[in-house]
């Protein structure tokens, strides 16, 4: 396990006791860590991470692991109770052997979550990149519970307990979770779980389904199920009785995830709308949507705002995936170039484009945009400037974030005003102009906060703006966006 980090205070106590005035033993917790591990300090200045502990809290803790200047404990007894410790709203979330693993925030009311994810936000953006946001932007949030609509749920038949488990990790376990309900799954798939376990406990095969996939469009529940062997006659029948019972799609996936397909062709495709910009996005189980779509409507009508598109300009939308932002950006533009790395997503974005500039006919029909495969991690200030000059940018990475782009943006940029160390002007470059705006969707505050140092450091680009996406509620993921403008 990586080393703890400890971030500044999310909360300040109201009552500043030295830690010398309280008994022995007690400790004050003084902020909250990215793992929800209340963080306290020894009357020595020794770090102490406490599972269950909560900003503002005193606590008893037992540690159970030591290093030379920190400790991490689990929570024994609270003497001073946080008011923004709440009930959790599922019994298999907690402290106790067997807990799920799949949230970590549920004892803290969702208001102070958010405030502890915008920190983290802000704290990542200076202590990493020395960036500071002009602007705070307005945190968007959505329902806490019923959110989940994408989800990898492990499959593992417990011969000595006699019966088959689905669901989540258990808290820093290997071992499945018993779980009988799952709030922030979509209600009916919580509802589908105890039937579930039945279906997979009397089949052939029940030895040999490690996973089953959710995902979840606006009208169809698709289930993705991993078997390490073909499946029976029998097996195949129950899997079709279920689907029919409980109105799901079952895909099928004997090896890797180009081998999924559908159990039965036919039926209705899976999909979801983003209805500000009159656009539906077609999709296979396996594809990489949005966990939250409630969020996602509202973060790609956000994301548009403060790019604010004109109708003479280009836009080049990186790491574009399915077309989420690339679809919505060519109802705005007057062009538009998504560049992705997955050759699979490529074409299913041109699928999707020419799905969706077919019905336009009851609407503005989509700006001409053209889609390309391409490692965006590999990138360089020649294949920036081949790529042409945009007005606007889009950037939506994976967790790694996007440091080849960036970085080729800083270094056409140093190149240009003569900075010393730098290197000359690629081919092309006098007449390419950079993008005057630049709206970022991150997924990891750090990689944020790394390719946001570059922009502002080296690129010649403010950050006017950054705020959380509270994506996903109890867990300590951190999704934002940041807003970057010209000097």
């Amino acid at each position: 396990m990586s080393e703890p980090k400890e971030l500044s205070p999310s909360f300040e106590p109201t009552e500043q006791n030295s830690q010398g005035d309280l008994p022995e033993g007690w400790l004050q917790v003084q902020s909250m860590d990215l793992d929800a591990q209340g963080v306290a300090r020894k009357p020595d200045g020794k770090v102490v991470f406490i599972d269950g502990a909560l900003p503002f809290e005193l606590v008893t803790a037992n540690t159970h692991r030591k290093k030379n200047n920190w400790e991490q404990a689990s929570l024994v007894a609270i003497h001073r109770e946080s008011s923004q410790r709440v009930r959790p709203g599922c019994p298999h979330f907690g402290l106790h052997a067997g807990a799920c693993g799949g949230c970590k925030m549920q004892h803290l009311h969702i208001g102070a979550q958010v405030a502890v994810k915008q920190r983290v936000l802000e704290d990542n953006l200076w202590h990493l990149g020395k960036v500071k946001a002009q602007t705070v932007l307005r945190p968007i949030e959505g329902p806490a519970w019923g959110y989940r609509y994408r989800a990898r749920l492990s499959v593992r038949h417990v011969i000595k307990k006699g019966k088959v488990l689905i669901g989540f990790h258990e808290r820093k376990s290997r071992y499945v979770a018993d779980m009988a309900q799952c709030p922030v799954l979509p209600p009916h798939v919580d509802a589908m779980l105890m039937p579930l376990r039945a279906l997979i406990a009397g089949m052939d095969a029940r030895d040999t389904c490690p996973q089953i996939e959710l995902a979840c469009g606006d009208t169809v529940t698709a289930l993705v199920l991993r078997h390490l062997e073909p499946l029976s006659a029998g097996d195949i029948a129950q899997l079709r009785a279920f689907a029919a019972q409980h109105h799901v799609q079952w895909w099928l996936q004997p090896k890797g995830p180009d081998t999924v397909k559908l159990l039965d062709e036919g039926g209705e495709q899976l999909s979801y709308a983003l209805p500000d910009f009159g656009i539906t996005m077609p999709f296979k189980p396996t594809d990489f949507t949005q966990v939250n779509p409630h969020i996602n409507r509202v973060l790609v009508s956000r994301a548009l705002r403060l790019l604010d598109v004109q109708p003479h300009e280009r836009v080049i939308d990186w790491f574009c995936g399915l077309g989420n932002f690339t679809l919505p950006l060519a109802t705005q533009a007057r062009e538009v170039l998504g560049i992705e790395g997955s050759e699979a997503l490529v074409a299913r974005s041109r699928e999707n484009y020419a799905l969706n500039q077919a019905v336009a006919h009851d609407h503005k029909a989509l700006a001409a945009t053209n889609f390309v495969a391409r490692n965006l991690f590999e990138m360089t200030p020649e294949m920036l400037v081949a790529d042409g000059a945009a007005d606007k940018w889009l950037v939506d990475p994976p967790r790694e974030g996007a440091f080849a782009l960036a970085k080729a943006l800083a270094d056409i940029e140093q190149s240009r005003i003569g900075a010393e160390g730098a290197g000359p002007l690629p081919a092309g470059a006098e007449g390419w102009t950079p993008p005057k705006r630049i709206v970022y969707v991150s997924c990891n505050p750090a990689t944020l906060a790394r390719d946001a140092g570059l922009l502002v450091h080296l690129g010649g680009y403010r950050c006017t703006a950054a705020g959380m996406v509270n994506m996903f509620p109890h867990t300590a993921h951190v999704e934002s966006m940041a807003v970057f403008e010209r000097d």
